[in-house]
């Protein structure tokens, strides 16, 4: 099956999936899609696997150098730097905006119940610090604080739920990759380092998504979930590194390496969502900043090579599969 199709189908059995209900269903029917999904989740991770595994085949074994190895992936991970956010800040038109957090917010998931589902069974450290992050994301036991709050308020402001737009199916298999990831149990560590990626390279996209809002004059109360992740991220980030990061790790280097594709998979994951937005949106793909490879590990550089000509510059009115930015999310003010 390829892999937009393989994604689509994914999306669908996973709308009720954790929905709670009742015993009054067909249970055969239940378990026949649960069994179906099962095979489509661990087809679409396994191939995710395949294409990082050559990048995770020599990284420290030790809980120190795999700590370094993991640090630097905000910098030389696929993704990081991507020429889409500084646009954004700086550029992207209402309309444009509202088209990007669409697809963003659709690929974001709810955090909050991924971190839940990981911590089952964990060790008593990285549990704790789980619970600490399931906490926050919660607001602290404040609704108006709850980051699903939050976002609701953006996509309240923005009128982003009636909009008229489908999701590209790079978001959607971001968000049906970490639900894989989570909610299988030999994908656990896989998780870990996932969501733990997401926390140390999500900052400096969402301060420069917040300044974007910021140019064209979203409420504050409407820009606070990524005012919160952009000064928040990072102290998260550090705490996942010492607390959970390190010391599974250091438990066995097979753990170390289930992290360490569980990141790659996830950071590969939102390169082809910032390379298919920029195609869409027409934002011309700039030569990445050069930075030295750290001495320890093989960190890849994942960033997507520069083409010296006029196809690097994509239309919204040529792009495919998706309707032209700045006519969709035609909603009302």
């Amino acid at each position: 099956m390829k892999l937009d199709s393989l994604h689509r189908r994914i999306e669908t059995l996973n709308k009720e999936r954790f929905a709670p209900g009742l015993p009054d269903v067909d249970l055969e029917a239940e378990l026949a899609r649960e069994h179906e999904l099962r095979f489509l989740e661990d087809e679409a991770i396994e191939r995710e696997r395949s294409a990082v595994a050559a990048r995770v085949a020599h990284i420290p074994s030790d809980g120190a150098g795999f700590s370094r190895w993991f640090e630097s992936l905000e910098t030389v991970g696929p993704g990081q730097r991507d020429a889409l956010f500084p646009w954004l800040a700086d550029h992207a038109s209402r309309e444009q905006m509202r088209w990007f957090l669409h697809q963003e917010l659709a690929a974001e998931g709810a955090l909050d119940d991924l971190i839940a589902l990981v911590q089952v069974h964990m060790p008593e450290r990285a549990k704790l610090e789980l619970a600490r992050n399931v906490w926050d994301e919660l607001g602290r036991g404040q609704p108006g604080a709850m980051h699903r709050h939050m976002r609701a308020r953006l996509a309240l402001a923005l009128h982003l739920d009636g909009a008229e737009v489908p999701v590209l199916w790079e978001a959607a298999a971001v968000n049906n990759l970490m639900i894989g990831l989570a909610a299988n149990r030999r994908y656990a560590y896989h998780a870990i380092g996932a969501l733990g990626v997401t926390e140390l390279t999500g900052s400096g996209r969402a301060a420069q998504v917040l300044a974007g809002l910021k140019r064209l004059g979203v409420p504050a109360d409407a820009r606070q979930y990524y005012a919160d992740h952009a000064s928040v991220d990072k102290a998260h980030a550090r705490a996942w590194i010492r607390e959970v990061i390190e010391p599974l790790a250091a438990s066995s280097p097979k753990v170390a390496r289930a992290i360490a594709e569980g990141a790659l998979i996830r950071l590969e994951a939102g390169r082809r969502c910032f390379e298919r937005y920029r195609r869409e949106l027409g934002v011309r793909a700039v030569a990445p900043i050069q930075l030295r490879r750290p001495a320890l590990g093989t960190p890849p550089t994942g960033l997507p090579p520069v083409r010296e000509n006029k196809s690097d510059l994509v239309s919204p009115a040529t792009s495919t599969g998706c309707t032209p930015p700045r006519d969709v999310l035609q909603t009302p003010r």
